[in-house]
């Protein structure tokens, strides 16, 4: 379970970020300054993230989920955003609808086999409105931990 390694430093609560770019660099580098990728991770996101995009509209809340290949990958992680202002993200599925994303799910895949499952593990949070308010709403990272922790044993 993806949730089980939700470590704080990889938690940010009111990040700031102009574009959908600069929140992949913000929460990239903290992956790289982890050791959890390579120098190679925060381009390849960004890359992967205009070919395949991942914002997604939860009944009127904007979240990202973006991921790249594994081999820019040394373990897997994932980093959880809430954003001060929404910023634009294309529409997962789409070429040019956008979605303004306050939430943002960033996984370190390492294992391929997992991808699926840690993206199901992700939507089962994110199906619930109620869950994305209140993730919404916090500001401490403990609170953001122990908000999808409950969703994940109530599952």
């Amino acid at each position: 379970m993806i949730w089980e390694e939700l470590k704080d430093s990889l938690i940010f609560t009111g990040l700031q970020a102009e574009t959908s770019d600069d929140v992949m660099r913000q929460l990239g580098a903290a992956f790289i300054n982890e050791g959890y990728c390579k120098e190679t991770y925060v381009e390849a996101l960004i890359a992967r993230e205009k070919e395949f995009p991942t914002g997604l509209d939860v009944d009127g809340i904007g979240v990202a989920i973006p991921h790249t290949d594994v081999s820019h990958v040394n373990e897997p992680g994932i980093a959880i955003a809430v954003l001060t202002d929404p910023v634009t993200f294309i529409q997962m599925g789409t070429d040019d609808e956008i979605t303004q994303v306050k939430l943002v799910f960033m996984l370190a895949v390492k294992d391929p086999n997992a991808h699926l499952e840690n993206l199901q593990q992700i939507i089962a949070i994110i199906q619930d409105t109620e869950v994305l308010k209140k993730l919404l709403e916090v500001t401490e990272k403990k609170e953001i931990i122990k908000i999808i922790k409950e969703k994940e044993n109530s599952l």
